[in-house]
């Protein structure tokens, strides 16, 4: 019987495949369980057409995160912290603060995690901090730590 994966099925496939198996498991456990419905000619219409849909989602997502890659290239978040000698910072500079001050200076809404920062910056100065803004697209900010 050829059913569609509702969802992701250990050993047989991922959701939204479709895929052949024995008529007892798809009746006894993939249909009861929700996990799969029976492909018929407007089930598989249906599925064409969601993932279409879910294809420009994805593009319209990719194109987003281009034009705030390129937005984030021409600008350079400023930081003001306190530091001792040698220019060494009283703390540190981490991602939660990059992104509160691109909220703040330039009313872009950055997610923490997506700044990929592998240390917290300690010194003052310039600093390129790479961003992952779509699995396909990373960019940059300019960080600058200026003295208090």
């Amino acid at each position: 019987m050829k059913v569609i994966l509702l969802k992701d099925v250990k050993g047989k496939g991922k959701q939204g495949e479709v895929k052949n198996v024995s008529d007892g498991y798809a009746r006894n456990y993939l249909l009861k369980n929700n996990l799969a419905e029976e492909a018929t000619a407007g089930n598989l219409k249906a599925l064409e057409v969601q993932k279409r849909k879910n294809n420009q989602l994805e593009q319209k997502e990719k194109e987003e995160a281009i034009n705030l890659k390129d937005t984030l290239a021409d600008q350079t978040v400023e930081l003001k912290a306190k530091s001792g000698e040698g220019g060494r910072l009283f703390g540190s500079i981490t991602s939660k603060h990059i992104a509160e001050a691109l909220q703040k200076q330039f009313g872009l809404k950055l997610d923490k995690r997506k700044i990929e920062l592998d240390q917290p910056i300690r010194s003052l100065g310039y600093t390129t901090v790479p961003v992952k803004l779509h699995p396909e697209v990373s960019g940059s900010i300019k960080v600058h730590v200026a003295e208090q």
